[in-house]
């Protein structure tokens, strides 16, 4: 049974730092492709970060987080992490981690790492809200 949980999220100020972390249950943990999205109450679910599988490859951002948000993942504990920095209050909202298998399809990981539809299990989500 795939099982995603993440953890975290919190009440902060703005220019403070979380870090948010994805505990996942998945065979084959080290293939995926990890991402983190977030949704804003009455928003759309958006691309925050992706790391290929097997840590090869360029982690991936939006533009919103470059420079201050991390993505890592450490395979031996089938974890994936979000560190945030110097957080603003439109990073609030509600944060998710997912799973795509990136050996669906013929498109290069580049192609659709942003698309939320491309990823096959989500976890429930935590909370984070940033105060100005």
């Amino acid at each position: 049974q795939v099982r995603l949980v993440e953890s975290g999220g919190g009440l902060v100020q703005a220019g403070d730092s979380l870090r948010l972390s994805c505990a996942v249950s998945i065979p084959g943990f080290s293939s995926w492709v990890m991402g983190w999205f977030h949704q804003a109450p009455g928003k759309e679910r958006t691309f925050v970060a992706a790391i290929p599988g097997w840590n090869t490859g360029t982690p991936y951002y939006a533009d919103s987080v470059k420079g201050r948000f991390t993505i890592s993942r450490d395979n031996a504990k089938t974890s994936v992490y979000l560190q945030m920095n110097d957080l603003k209050p439109e990073d609030s909202a509600t944060y998710f981690c997912a799973v795509a298998d990136p050996s669906v399809g013929k498109e290069p990981v580049s192609d659709w790492v942003f698309r939320d539809r491309r990823y096959a299990y989500w976890g429930q989500g935590t909370q984070v809200a940033v105060s100005s």
